[in-house]
């Protein structure tokens, strides 16, 4: 394989198949990368680009341009080629999710510890959202700050609301689930309204050759939903099966002993779903999402009739455009 087809994530994945698909963000989700220096990052930007315009320098092994290309996938936005924020990256959804998710399965029981624990979640979230959106869609600070908001106030409308009505009428068991309640409350509130200026204004869809040729709203909408039932599938696993193991292993005499274990085997064992689960959510959707233009025609037909002058009346079947994560 020549040298500069190494850089294009496109010839080394798949990305049309869910299988290469996961193994594609199994690769560039690698929490490893977080520790890399953003010096070190921006080195592996600038060896990308380089090769991409077929100036292949420093001469590299295959083994190495690969490894700069995930670096550089790993750290800079899709769109606008930005450094993200660390902890924004899907390369920190394993470190950081799995504290913070052990934090809430951990500390559930009352609700100072709710308020907090949310609290801290949907500041994480907030940074994910912000960090991994269509970057040709700005967001104000004050959407920033009502997204925040919103989202905090259904995950704790969503905990305590539960956790209130559960303890009356459900089994401890039950109980267990709030946290994961209060999760999918928040993620169907803070993404929409983080990225509501794509659903108000659409976003940029191109053709098969990358140009684009008008704006979309349906895109965002579906964009933005399969984005929602990305991360909810992401965190699913560890906070539906925890409870079970949590409730069989309090009941063991041995475990009674070292109670002190519960939020660091907890936040251990979180960790374990989310290095299979982040990936695996990942790849649900390709992040390059297409839409139907007859549909755009029907829906839309504003913006459809603007994408036919825009194109000369060439308007293709399907339009694409990145979805984020």
């Amino acid at each position: 394989m020549a040298a500069q087809s190494l850089v294009n994530v496109e010839n080394l994945f798949d990305l049309n198949t869910f299988k290469d698909r996961f193994q594609y963000y199994a690769w560039m989700t690698d929490p490893r990368t977080v520790l890399v220096s953003s010096d070190r990052l921006l080195q592996a930007k600038q060896i990308v680009e380089n090769y991409r315009a077929g100036e292949q320098t420093p001469k590299l092994t295959p083994d190495e341009v690969k490894y700069n290309l995930k670096l550089y996938s790993s750290a800079f936005h899709p769109d606008s080629g930005e450094l993200q924020n660390f902890a924004g990256r899907m390369s920190f959804q394993v470190p950081g999710g799995m504290l913070i998710t052990g934090g809430m399965l951990a500390f559930y029981r009352t609700v100072p510890a709710v308020v907090l624990w949310q609290f801290l979640n949907q500041s994480f979230n907030a940074i994910v959202n912000y960090t991994n959106r269509n970057a040709n869609s700005p967001t104000s600070v004050t959407q920033l700050g009502l997204s925040f908001a919103t989202a905090t106030s259904a995950a704790l409308v969503a905990a305590i609301g539960c956790k209130n009505y559960w303890a009356k009428r459900a089994s401890p068991l039950l109980q267990r689930y709030v946290p994961f309640a209060a999760v999918a409350a928040a993620n169907c509130v803070n993404i929409p309204f983080m990225r509501q200026n794509e659903i108000i204004n659409g976003i940029d869809v191109k053709n098969a050759d990358g140009e684009i040729i008008g704006q979309s709203r349906l895109a965002a909408i579906k964009g933005i939903s399969e984005v929602i039932i990305s991360r909810i599938t992401m965190a699913a696993p560890g906070m539906l099966l925890l409870p079970v193991v949590m409730e069989r292993l309090e009941k063991l005499p041995a475990y009674k002993r070292i109670k002190w274990i519960n939020a660091p085997f907890q936040t251990l064992m979180v960790g374990c779903f989310l290095c299979f689960m982040v990936p695996t959510a990942c790849a649900l959707f390709p992040q390059q999402c297409s839409l139907d233009t007859k549909t755009m025609s029907t829906f839309e037909p504003e913006l459809y009739k603007d994408m036919v002058k825009r194109t000369g009346g060439n308007v293709p079947d399907r339009v694409y455009f990145n979805k984020g994560l």
